[in-house]
């Protein structure tokens, strides 16, 4: 499995971690953020929620937007209206109330549900985040900035052709991908150059 941290401003990848899948994506955002600096924004894939460490990401002056996952509870602290836009649905703040999650965060968090399109189709989804000030739409247009990571591993995996490794054991597929994302990298820059 690839864990990316891809940097929108450049398309290039910050940080990438090449392991089997046997631990949890959450596990794995520790080191994808670990050196992250304050005022930075990261944005995830709801696999990746864990509530200790988006504490300590807000703690360390990290902005975050992630979705919300569906069993998580919560208590509405506020509700917010800061746009006009018919596609946000609700803004809240709100406090964690289940008995581990409200440990791990027991500030307060953002949840804004929206419409938003995916595949063409209209779909309501919920996202949190721990900035207070930036408008609901922002939110979700952050997040819809997370489907430039889908984009760039389709990038990697269909003209590389990672899909049919040649060696089936770990130290393979790990060679095979890094050596993937450098040919892709290069061939970015070639791009670039012309």
């Amino acid at each position: 499995k690839c864990h990316l941290r891809l940097n929108l401003q450049s398309f290039l990848p910050g940080c990438a971690i090449i392991d089997t899948a046997k631990h949890h994506d959450s596990k794995q955002a520790w080191a994808l953020c670990s050196d992250l600096c304050e005022g930075e924004i990261v944005i995830f894939d709801k696999a990746y929620v864990d509530f200790d460490h988006l504490a300590h990401l807000s703690s360390r002056g990290v902005h975050w937007v992630t979705r919300a996952k569906d069993n998580m509870q919560y208590l509405v602290v506020q509700k917010l209206k800061t746009t006009d836009n018919v596609r946000i649905l609700s803004d809240e703040v709100i406090r964690l109330t289940g008995v581990k999650t409200q440990k791990e965060y027991p500030g307060e968090l953002r949840r804004v549900r929206a419409v938003v399109e995916v595949e063409e189709k209209d779909t309501e989804m919920v996202f949190i985040t721990d900035n207070m000030t930036w408008s609901a739409t922002s939110v979700v247009e952050l997040y819809r900035c997370r489907w430039d990571i889908e984009v760039f591993i389709k990038e990697i995996k269909q003209p590389l052709q990672l899909a049919d490794f040649l060696g089936q054991s770990a130290n393979a597929v790990r060679w095979q991908i890094w050596t993937g994302l450098l040919v892709h990298l290069l061939l970015r820059y070639l791009a670039f150059l012309h």
